[in-house]
């Protein structure tokens, strides 16, 4: 059951936000690595966790999520800059041996997050 997974929902259109692009990140105190790149499928879901089994660990993780560059492919005409260009989530993994489940909520103007099941 340890996992880490993840689901874009584009609230401006009440759709799955598919093909989203987006990294995952692990930190420490002094930097972030880059762990693995993604891209949503249909559903605005991943085909597989990002992490699992014993390469998901306690610690920080970064979530990126390029959302300027999806709504541009959804053809909204976006300010330059954008107001939301990257999304990053920071988040803490305390139990390596659960479920993390990071969803997003995404438009154009906000987002909004929670531990998900």
């Amino acid at each position: 059951m340890s996992r880490l997974t993840t689901h874009v929902l584009d609230t401006a259109a009440g759709l799955p936000a598919a093909g989203l692009r987006g990294s995952l990140w692990r930190c420490d105190a002094e930097r972030c690595e880059r762990i693995v790149d993604f891209l949503t499928n249909a559903d605005g879901r991943l085909d597989t966790p990002l992490l699992d089994g014993a390469a998901f660990t306690a610690g920080i993780y970064e979530l990126h999520f390029e959302a300027a560059a999806y709504f541009r492919a959804q053809g909204l005409n976006l300010p330059e800059p954008p107001f939301l260009d990257r999304v990053s989530l920071r988040f803490g993994v305390a139990d390596a041996t659960a479920h993390y489940h990071v969803p997003l909520l995404l438009s154009p103007w906000s987002y909004s997050t929670y531990r998900g099941s």
